[in-house]
């Protein structure tokens, strides 16, 4: 069972809940607008009972939320859907590009370093029987709807889903205009799981998704520029401490020198085919 570490109000209307410590730990949102309340994000599988006890905290015993949206399916952050969507009698809503994933399934296509590595290995080694039976536990494909095509979000007025992808090919961040509220996810966090002494010392620090369970780095860079360009106020992201100071230019300043990275890497990489 993963522990509840935190519950804070962080915007109005916007309840940060963490699962976990320590640089991993999974931030959740639950999100009120005007009667509407969703919950943004869900955890680990073993963080669903955890996670409900804290929203009948706040609503009340007996009261649910209306829906759950993820801003994509990876385990930390979706694990909990399916358990918490079947209890609540809600639909579990996520961009179209990432339906396929939403059998529990792992896919070629939309795999990333851990999994070629990892993951796929492991479970092709699993007898039939048990692989069956986890991909089964991770299949959330009666509660998932996708996200229309239009920016809104459904029943949470206010509220628009941006596109993100990278981290998965349908990643997407949650944006309140009014008051610039930026819901990130893992397009942007605010610990560096991309460094050893941020793994282990998880200190604030401003970064891209981890780029061992990211599907598309470049992509993922390019959406880190798009939500620079909305000039949010407030970042609340999937892992790490939610940010509120000089974001925009913080934002730019990632997308830029990621970008010179990635073109240091390729000059080094022609140098290499050269000689």
């Amino acid at each position: 069972m993963k522990r509840i570490s935190q519950i804070r109000e962080i915007a109005p209307g916007v309840v940060l809940i963490t699962s976990g410590s320590g640089a991993f730990a999974s931030n959740l949102y639950f999100v009120r607008s005007g009667s509407a309340r969703m919950l943004v994000d869900t955890g680990w599988a073993a963080s669903a009972e955890q996670v409900h006890m804290a929203v009948q905290r706040m609503l009340g015993p007996g009261e649910n939320p209306r829906a759950i949206l993820l801003t994509h399916l990876h385990p930390d952050h979706s694990g909990a859907a399916g358990t918490l969507a079947r209890l609540w009698q809600v639909p579990v809503y996520v961009h179209p590009a990432e339906l396929p994933m939403a059998q529990g399934r792992y896919r070629a296509d939309f795999s990333m370093p851990l999994d070629r590595w990892v993951v796929m290995p492991v479970m092709r080694s699993l007898p039939a029987p048990l692989r069956r039976r986890i991909e089964a536990a991770g299949d959330i494909s009666d509660v998932v709807q996708p996200l229309g095509p239009g920016r809104e979000v459904p029943g949470l007025p206010g509220w628009n889903a941006v596109p993100t992808p990278g981290h998965t090919p349908g990643h997407v961040a949650f944006w309140r205009p009014s008051d610039r509220v930026l819901l990130s996810g893992d397009a942007v966090v605010t610990v560096n799981l991309n460094s050893l002494p941020g793994i282990l010392l998880a200190r604030p620090d401003l970064a891209g998704p981890p780029w061992y369970t990211t599907w598309d780095w470049k992509v993922a860079m390019e959406s880190v520029d798009r939500l620079a360009n909305l000039g949010p106020r407030l970042l609340a992201p999937g892992h790490g401490r939610p940010l509120a100071l000089d974001v925009v230019s913080r934002l730019h300043a990632l997308a830029g020198h990621e970008a010179k990275q990635r073109t240091r890497l390729s000059q080094a990489r022609g140098g290499l085919r050269a000689t």
